[in-house]
Formats: structure tokens, C-alpha cells, sequence
């Protein structure tokens, strides 16, 4: 069977694991969680726990007035306590929300087994803005780790060899080559579906679902921003990437390479192997170049689940996303 090495990882490439080849993940991993109204929380509380709470004071405001009791103070003040009940407004409580109030979530179904749905369409910015100006923000051009015109006169070979050495040192670097035909292959795909969903699988735990979104911040970078999909649903453009991979395309049209390079951020939840299998099933998904029969109907239906998923349908079905992630090739 024909295949082509893509990826050029500088550490050891993920192989097969014991829980990749097993049979396909039937479970997936539910949602317990849910969301309640804060205002019926706020407004249900046990009856007077206020007046419980400050009792002793007002008991001594209350002998300091020469009075005999709390009940005595309320009944002095019972007129300016009545003013300042009518001018307090509290929305949801005695006035209604605000415009500006955001809506509240609705409550998850527990019963129902956790399916992510459809992201943002692309077309539609204002979701992702903030998620992806963090990525424009601090994208390094590929100067900044080395000295391009010089290692343009190097053969290709030599350039692979200086790229892995300078990444070598740090623990959570992920670090790549990649022919530039191959990359134009997935940029093509990555503009016509800068937004899917990738799965790691967890062993007796089902898979565990990332979002990934793709920028363009400059002609000569492309970058590609992972996220659990469960943190991109509670923050939206606010959440913030475990893993952020850039590629350079300083070198393509010279020397035919396009240098990756990238990191997984330490206590996010995700190990420096994870983030490899995310990027051999990027790969997978957005590049793979299919030859043998087998490979071409893995490639339709790869491309199938993604035109799913950017279009909304509902057809699209997260058993079939982990079976095809978990294929070889």
C-alpha cells in the first residue's frame, strides 16, 4: 500500500497504540453538568437569613434607640425602608433583564449522550475574533528562530537537520517539514473548512473532542489553534488554545519545505504525544494523498464528515469521526 510521509516529526511519531487497535469507541463521554437560573438560586435562599445573619447588630441599634426589640427598629424606620425598597432595582427580581443582559444557557439533558454540535459557520467572524486575534497577536515570524537568508543557501536536508536542533531543548515543542506541495494541499482544505473537530481517544474513557480553527495572520504563516471543545463551548472567542502550531512558508517556493512549528502548553490537560496524534489526524483529514483504493474511499469519507460538519447537518455523527481518525491510512 502506497503512502506518503508527511510529517517529519523531530521527536519519535505516535505509533498505533494498545487502545487504537482495539475495535472502534461505541461510548462517549457524557455531559452531567447542568446549568441553573443564577437569579432562582439567589432568590430561593432559607427565609431571613439577612436579618439572621445581622441580628446582634440590630438588636444593639435597637436598645441604643431605647428601644425593646428588632421588631420596635423596623417599625421606627418602617417609612424609609419602604423608600428604599421602591428606588432598589433589581434585575430579574423586581424589574426585568436588561438589554444588555446576556441570555441564559439552557440546561443539558444528562439523558442524552454528548454530542458537539456544529461550530460557528466559517462566514460568521464575530464568534471567533477575540479566539483568533490571540493567535495574529503572537505569531513568530520564521526569523525569529532562524537566519532565513543564510539557511536558504543550505540544501534540504541540512535545513530539516538545523530546524530540529533548534527545537530539540524544549520538552513541549512540536516541530516539523513538510513538502510545499503537501502544505498546499491542506491550505486549500483549510480554507474551505477553517473550523472542524478532532478526537483523541481515552482508554475506557471514549474520546475526548478538541476544536481546531485555522488563521492566516500573514502571506508567509498559517496557523492552527487547538482547543477542548468543551472549554471553546463555555468561553467561545474567549478560550484560550492548549496547543498553537504555526507554519512558515518563508523557504516554500526556493526549497519546496514549509517549516512547522508549534507547542503544547504545560497543565492544560494535554501531553506533547496528544498533540502529535492531533496533528497526524490534521493531516489525515486535510491532506492525506490517497492512492490505493481503500485510501481513496477513507479519503471521501474524511472529506464527506468534514463538509458535514462545516455545513451544519445534522447527519454528522462524532462514532464515525473517531472511526475514521483511528484508520490506517
Amino acid at each position: 500500500m502506497a503512502t506518503q510521509r508527511v510529517f517529519n516529526i523531530g521527536a519519535p511519531l505516535l505509533t498505533r497504540q494498545p487502545w487504537s487497535s482495539q475495535a472502534p469507541f461505541r461510548c462517549y463521554q457524557r455531559r452531567w453538568a447542568q446549568v441553573h437560573d443564577v437569579r432562582f438560586v439567589t432568590s430561593h435562599q432559607r427565609p431571613n437569613v439577612i436579618q439572621e445573619k445581622y441580628r446582634e447588630k440590630l438588636e444593639q441599634k435597637a436598645r441604643e434607640q431605647g428601644l425593646s426589640n428588632v421588631d420596635e427598629l423596623k417599625e421606627v424606620y418602617s417609612d424609609k425602608i419602604k423608600e428604599l425598597r421602591t428606588k432598589a432595582t433589581v434585575p430579574g427580581a423586581n424589574a426585568p433583564l436588561s438589554a444588555q443582559s446576556p441570555p441564559l444557557p439552557e440546561s443539558v439533558d444528562s439523558s442524552v449522550p454528548y454530542q458537539p454540535p456544529p461550530p460557528p459557520r466559517p462566514q460568521d467572524q464575530t464568534q471567533t475574533k477575540e479566539y483568533t486575534k490571540a493567535s495574529k497577536d503572537n505569531v513568530k515570524s520564521l526569523s525569529s528562530f532562524i537566519d532565513v537568508e543564510k539557511t536558504a543557501e543550505l540544501p534540504p536536508k541540512e535545513i530539516e537537520s538545523i530546524w530540529r536542533l533548534r527545537h530539540v531543548r524544549d520538552a513541549q515543542s512540536l516541530c516539523a517539514v513538510m513538502p510545499t506541495d503537501t502544505y498546499k494541499r491542506i491550505a486549500t482544505t483549510a480554507r474551505r473548512h477553517p473550523q472542524f473537530i478532532l478526537p483523541i481517544p481515552r482508554e475506557k474513557e471514549g474520546a475526548e473532542i478538541h476544536f481546531l480553527q485555522w488563521t492566516f495572520p500573514s502571506p508567509t504563516t498559517a496557523t492552527v489553534l487547538f482547543t477542548h471543545l468543551a472549554e471553546f463551548k463555555l468561553r467561545g472567542e474567549y478560550a484560550q488554545p492548549h496547543t498553537t502550531v504555526t507554519h512558515h512558508l518563508d523557504l516554500a517556493d526556493q526549497k519546496g519545505l514549509v517549516l512547522l512549528e508549534g507547542r503544547v502548553q504545560e497543565n492544560r490537560g494535554l501531553t506533547v504525544d496528544e498533540g502529535k496524534w492531533l496533528l497526524m489526524c490534521l493531516q489525515k483529514f486535510y491532506g492525506f494523498e490517497a492512492h490505493s483504493d481503500t485510501a481513496k474511499q477513507n479519503a471521501e469519507k474524511r472529506k464527506k464528515l468534514m463538509e458535514q460538519f462545516s455545513g451544519g447537518d445534522t447527519g454528522f455523527r462524532v462514532e464515525e469521526l473517531l472511526e475514521e481518525a483511528e484508520k490506517v491510512p
